[in-house]
């Protein structure tokens, strides 16, 4: 993400432009956006003009400058886009004024953002403007028989290929060339900055094997890693073991996984740990939460007039912080978000256990 520009306005918002550079920028921007903000760039929208030669056509699309009161948001993951729906309350045909519009947000389209920025959201642009700089990582995982590719991504991880192929048993088995030479074709088409290969057993060292005689300029981006499993199960064995982290300094997913593994820890001893928003919300007021794991839907759903919580959400956070807490944001996409919405959407690991 790229911040180009900010600047205190009138009633105390600040007006940011960006420019979002991947996906992953957009997921940030989902989440940063809430109803109520002010949202600013180029679009085309369709005119209705009154002359008889246009009245058949339903108009036609004209390029022009829109601001809008957002009302809604919509990130589209696998259209590559960020939909953002609302009034318009600037424009550069003032006869739009008034009407609503989509802003269709993609990959390196600036866009200017006026709102009252909470911390979460400030963090969060941050945490995107830094995360330009680390390399793009694939993880593939192979056994006897099959192979899974995945991309990390900061809204978790998205598998681009499961390969099956034969073993080299039997008496009329096909060599599992077959199998390492599809795994390094895919591995090709990723263009990642950086591939950790793990599985069980041997068969990685064959696989790698085969890469480094067949592939070399894949071969030079792997890295070896143990896991018990492949699939789902062997990526996040790998990002618990914090191979990630060697070639990313940072990874939002790694740090998540290791939260909801001592958060859960610490429940089956019932220890240290607080979860739903009634028990949280009392070791906020005891200033006892050393970290607050919030997931993000929930965190946006919260704020907005279909909240479900009697609390206040904002204060919370406040809170925590105000008393030296710290505030992780889950993803959703990614399996430990998907345990944090089994716990209620909130939890937090303390500093001393709640009697």
């Amino acid at each position: 993400m790229q911040i180009k520009d900010r600047e205190q306005v009138e009633g105390g918002r600040e007006r940011v432009t960006v420019v979002p550079e991947s996906v992953d920028d957009l997921w940030h921007l989902q989440y940063v956006l809430e109803p109520g903000d002010r949202v600013a760039g180029d679009t085309t929208r369709r005119i209705q003009r009154n002359d008889d030669q246009m009245r058949d056509t339903g108009g036609e699309r004209e390029h022009m400058w829109v601001a809008i009161a957002v009302d809604d948001i919509e990130f589209h993951k696998f259209a590559n886009r960020l939909r953002v729906g609302g009034e318009i309350v600037a424009c550069s045909r003032e006869d739009q004024l008034g009407f609503h519009h989509t802003l269709n947000v993609e990959e390196r389209e600036e866009l200017s953002i006026e709102k009252w920025f909470k911390p979460d959201q400030e963090a969060r642009l941050e945490e995107a403007e830094e995360a330009t700089e680390n390399p793009d990582v694939a993880i593939a995982t192979v056994e006897e028989g099959q192979a899974h590719v995945h991309t990390v991504a900061q809204y978790g991880t998205e598998e681009r290929a499961a390969i099956t192929g034969p073993t080299g048993k039997g008496e009329f088995a096909r060599e599992r060339s077959e199998l390492f030479a599809e795994l390094g074709n895919v591995l090709k088409r990723q263009d990642a900055d950086a591939i950790i290969l793990a599985g069980p057993g041997f068969t990685k060292q064959d696989a790698q094997k085969y890469i480094e005689n067949n592939e070399p300029a894949v071969a030079e981006k792997l890295t070896m890693v143990d896991t018990a499993a492949v699939g789902d199960r062997g990526v996040h064995e790998v990002l618990k073991r914090g191979a990630v982290a060697d070639v990313q300094q940072e990874t939002r997913i790694e740090s998540e996984a290791e939260y909801i593994d001592e958060l859960t820890k610490r429940m089956a001893q019932g220890a240290k740990a607080a979860y739903g928003p009634d028990q949280v919300q009392q070791a906020a007021e005891f200033g006892a939460i050393e970290r607050l794991l919030v997931l993000d839907d929930r965190l946006r759903k919260e704020r907005g007039p279909d909240g479900e919580w009697a609390l206040d959400i904002d204060d919370l956070v406040r809170t925590t912080e105000q008393k030296g807490g710290d505030v992780t944001v889950f993803s959703s996409e990614f399996p430990p978000g998907e345990q944090l919405s089994n716990l209620g959407g909130i939890a937090a690991l303390l500093r001393y256990r709640l009697e």
